[in-house]
C-alpha cells in the first residue's frame, strides 16, 4: 500500500498539477496587488477619487468611518466595493487565462489524418486496398479505378 501511494505521490502528473497550483495562487497574488494597488486607485480617481475599497452599503443603522472598521465590527453591510476589485481581478485572470490557453493552441501540433490504405468496393461496398483491381470479395473488375 506504502509502496502504491509513494508511486501516486511521485508521478509526473501530480507534481505538475501541484507546482501549477503553487504558481496559480502566487499569480493570483500578483494581480490582487495589481488591481488593488494600482489599477483600482487609478480608476477612482478617473472617476472622482472614489476608494473602491471603501465603499459599502451599511445596514446596521451605526455609522463607522470606513469599510475596514464596519468589518472588524462585524457590521451587516453590502461590501459592493470589495466585490469591484474582486470583478476586476477575476477578469485579469480570465483574460491571462485566456491568453495562455491561446498561446498553447498554436503551439500544439494538429493532427495529421493517416493517408487511407483502403478504398471501398463499389459494387459490394466492403474494404478493399487502394491497389486492388478486382474485388477479392466479390471478385467484380474495377479496372482502372483503382
Amino acid at each position: 500500500m506504502w509502496k502504491e501511494f509513494k508511486a501516486f505521490i511521485v508521478k509526473g502528473n501530480l507534481v505538475q498539477i501541484a507546482v501549477a497550483f503553487i504558481v496559480g495562487v502566487a499569480f493570483g497574488t500578483v494581480v490582487s496587488s495589481f488591481v488593488n494597488d494600482l489599477i483600482m486607485p487609478i480608476i477612482g480617481k478617473l472617476v472622482g477619487n472614489v476608494d473602491f475599497a471603501n465603499l459599502y452599503i451599511n445596514l446596521s443603522g451605526q455609522a463607522y468611518d470606513s469599510a475596514p472598521a464596519a468589518r472588524a465590527a462585524g457590521a451587516a453591510a453590502i461590501y459592493y466595493g470589495a466585490f469591484i476589485n474582486a470583478l476586476v481581478n477575476f477578469l485579469i485572470i480570465a483574460f491571462v487565462v485566456f491568453l495562455i490557453v491561446k498561446a498553447y493552441q498554436r503551439m500544439e501540433k494538429p493532427e495529421v489524418a493517416p493517408s487511407p490504405t483502403t478504398k471501398e468496393c463499389p459494387f459490394c461496398k466492403t474494404q478493399i486496398p487502394l491497389g486492388a483491381t478486382r474485388c477479392p470479395h466479390c471478385t467484380s473488375d474495377l479496372g482502372g479505378r483503382g
